[in-house]
């Protein structure tokens, strides 16, 4: 290899950085990312904010027509539709002895003479009829409407009875022992209440009031139908006749169970009958027999149906025999 000068070629070093290739087309695109990256992180923020407003808004709105809806029945049902039927006997049996008496059944899982007795127990005192009285009364006018014979025809039937001074009563239709107290608390020591209720779990309260009463040596209970027991009260009580006779059962059982105390030998004349109820609901077949039959002298006490401002009265109707 003479004389030959071998001549190598250093390779071009690559090219980095701000010199390489594409460099500032790699740059210009990622900045167009970053921008764009930042249009869509903003959009993306405000739809989610606005999403969020949104969201809340209809949270408060939801809340606000709960609450508003909330005090709307409350009013309603505490205020204004007990107020609106006070004047009205069929609204006021309506509203207290069908709707409201159910709606309480289901929230409470008792039952109305339950809740009564309840209270007694927890207001009255026990051995005190007067007590007992006040303290149902007070429940029924502010907490729970029931249809015993209540305060206002209560002073009518305390009258008669202390004006017949009777020595044997029968009451037919106890229900929770209301009435039942207030005639055997104003009867003579000696003297015997026969009162007949035909349900059973009335029939169970009612004996626990009396009891809490205090007057169960002068009251009598007995379950079934008027119409089944009038006939054996002779027999079964050694009743004679019945010096007082008040009824506050059935509307339509006032009518044919007079006539079966007439025809059971239990009325003599004297006998007083004094009947509840007889404008609301009303009883007008029992009005028209005692009205225009020549065995009684009947007067009607007018007053309202109980707890309320509803006309109803009492009917007194005397037996002549």
């Amino acid at each position: 290899m003479s004389g030959a000068i071998l001549k190598i070629s250093r390779p071009e070093e690559s090219t980095t950085g701000e010199d390489a290739p594409g460099y500032h087309r790699t740059v210009q695109m990622n900045k167009k990312l970053k921008g764009r990256n930042l249009v869509l992180f903003f959009v993306t923020s405000c739809l989610e904010r606005r999403a969020t407003n949104m969201y809340l808004s209809m949270l408060w709105s939801l809340l606000a027509v709960t609450v508003v809806s909330a005090a709307v029945l409350y009013v309603l049902y505490h205020w204004l539709i007990p107020t609106a039927v006070q004047s009205s006997g069929w609204l006021a049996l309506l509203w207290h002895d069908v709707i409201h008496e159910r709606l309480l059944d289901i929230m409470t899982g008792t039952s109305r003479p339950q809740r009564m007795l309840k209270a007694i127990q927890k207001n009255a005192t026990k051995g005190d009829p007067q007590s007992i009285i006040s303290a149902i009364d007070y429940y029924c006018r502010h907490k729970e409407w029931a249809m015993n014979v209540g305060d206002d025809k209560g002073l009518i039937l305390d009258s008669v009875l202390m004006e017949v001074n009777p020595s044997t009563v029968l009451e037919l239709g106890t229900y929770c022992g209301y009435s039942t107290v207030r005639i055997a608390r104003l009867m003579s020591p000696g003297s015997k209440l026969i009162t007949v209720e035909f349900n059973p779990a009335f029939a169970e309260v009612a004996r626990q009031i009396i009891a809490y009463a205090g007057l169960q040596d002068k009251v009598t209970l007995v379950e079934g139908s008027s119409g089944d027991l009038i006939p054996k009260m002779k027999e079964r009580f050694g009743i004679k006749y019945f010096d007082f006779v008040f009824l506050d059962h059935w509307k339509d059982s006032y009518a044919p169970d007079t006539k079966l105390l007439e025809d059971c030998g239990l009325l003599k004349k004297g006998t007083v009958l004094l009947a509840d109820n007889v404008i609301c609901p009303g009883a007008p077949e029992y009005l028209k027999y005692v009205r225009n039959s020549p065995r009684y002298e009947s007067r009607y006490y007018k007053s309202n149906l109980e707890y309320t401002k509803a006309e109803d009265g009492l009917e007194k109707s005397v037996f002549l025999g």
